[in-house]
């Protein structure tokens, strides 16, 4: 596997390909099964597979966890290549923001909704980074974990707009095995915490199952999957959204593919979590 720590030396490697397809992974390193769930879908796709690894600051606010976001760059290497990753990116901050950097990417709508109300500028600094990255990688296929459902339809949108030739590729929520999403940040809950975490996953199989049993009602769900959160004591709730699942504008009853979506910090640790309710 080799390691890339400059944008000239990752063209090279993509010319070095001789035309197969460019599979990329973009990430911020501390990987988890979710993360590896994402390079092999990479890697069975039949692609050169291709990792980044880069905190990028322009997607944390004054107050957010830049300097003690996890890191382990060789643990992540082992884990990496352990997948069949071929390559990994993991540019400096100064490679990527050179000195008189002046330029933002704004995906406007989408942007302003769910956890971009709480964290203003952030999901600006994720389409910057992701636009560069697309331009240095040049894939033909980026995987993205379903998990950060509204950073997905925001680079759906940008890829569409832009005219990026680059097939998106969803991917599930992978879980541990009490149903918490995986997450770097779990690394920053107590136990405590990491147990009362749980009511996050039970609270959506709440709203699957009234689904499932017919109800339609919006305002119901997101009362019920509210009441749930509400009542764990180590919960402080940041927004819990029943939404269309394309525009992520709120809706009234169900009749298109429906995102429930919510954000909740246990601790110093803000979690966040989805289910689309389709079909």
């Amino acid at each position: 596997m080799e390691i890339l720590r400059t944008i000239d030396s990752v063209r090279q490697w993509v010319r070095a390909q001789r035309g197969r397809p460019i599979h990329f992974v973009p990430t911020m390193g501390y990987f988890h099964e979710g993360h590896l769930s994402l390079m092999r879908r990479a890697r069975a796709d039949g692609g050169a597979v291709i990792v980044s690894i880069f905190v990028n600051p322009l997607q944390f606010g004054p107050n957010e966890d830049l300097a003690r976001y996890p890191r382990d760059f060789e643990r992540d290497r082992q884990m990496a290549e352990s997948v069949g990753v071929e390559a990994i990116f993991c540019p400096t901050v100064e490679e990527m923001y050179p000195a008189g950097y002046q330029t933002e990417v704004c995906v406007k709508k989408l942007s302003q909704l769910l956890c971009g109300r709480s964290r203003p500028g952030h999901f600006e600094g994720v389409a910057t980074v992701v636009l560069k990255l697309f331009h240095i990688v040049t894939p033909d296929r980026a995987y993205f974990g379903m998990k950060d459902y509204q950073q997905l339809r925001i680079i759906q949108q940008l890829t569409r707009d832009m005219n990026l030739p680059i097939e998106i590729v969803p991917c599930p929520i992978v879980r541990e095995a009490d149903g918490l999403a995986m997450s770097s940040r779990n690394v920053y809950l107590t136990p405590d915490e990491r147990a009362a975490a749980t009511v996050l996953y039970r609270s959506l199989q709440w709203a699957q199952a009234q689904y499932a049993a017919g109800e339609r009602d919006a305002a119901r769900l997101r009362t019920g999957v509210h009441e749930q959160i509400a009542a764990e004591p180590l919960a402080r709730i940041d927004y819990v959204a029943v939404v269309d699942a394309e525009t992520l504008q709120p809706i009234e009853r169900l009749e298109r593919p429906t995102l429930v979506a919510l954000a909740v910090f246990f601790g110093a640790a803000r979690l966040i979590d989805n289910c689309l309710l389709e079909g």
